[in-house]
């Protein structure tokens, strides 16, 4: 975020002096195939080696900002990639926690039912269930596997 920042104010401070070049501790502005100095024509009092020499400034800055144009698109283009990337791992964590919740419960539920039915199963033994505690124990224990279906359905 901070080079992204930076690039953003680098690339403000040269796109707005994007035409103005130092050359020889002297600024001239381009302003299509004219050089202004101090907002004067100078085009044709300069020599050639200097308007040359003003020119392959100006070309290298424009290089320079294209450059920079097209390192901000591709850091924009990795940021992009990389909140796709960080959502789909939150998305895929958040599936493994929900798998995981549903794993726990049809586990509880299997073991609510085993031991329903084992306590079921020693009470009848004993002898100490009358009819309607029998209906009871029953309809407690069909009411635990249809838990157990539930849970089973949501893995």
């Amino acid at each position: 975020m901070r080079l992204v920042t930076v690039l953003l104010f680098l690339g403000l401070a040269f796109g707005s002096q994007a035409q103005e070049i130092d050359f020889n501790g002297t600024t001239y502005k381009i302003k299509g195939k004219t050089i202004l100095k101090e907002g004067e024509n100078v085009t044709t009092t300069l020599s050639a080696e200097e308007q040359t020499g003003i020119w392959e400034a100006f070309n290298k800055q424009k290089a320079l900002n294209e450059e920079r144009e097209a390192a901000e698109k591709a850091i924009k283009k990795a940021e992009k990639e990389q909140k796709k990337a960080e959502k789909a791992l939150k998305k895929a964590e958040k599936e493994i926690k929900a798998k995981e919740k549903a794993q726990a419960k049809f586990d509880d539920a299997n073991e609510d039912y085993t031991d329903a039915i084992a306590k079921y199963e020693k009470l009848k033994k004993k002898g100490k269930l009358s009819p309607n505690d029998e209906a009871k124990w029953l309809k407690k224990i069909e009411g635990l596997k249809e838990d157990i279906a539930k849970a089973k359905k949501k893995l």
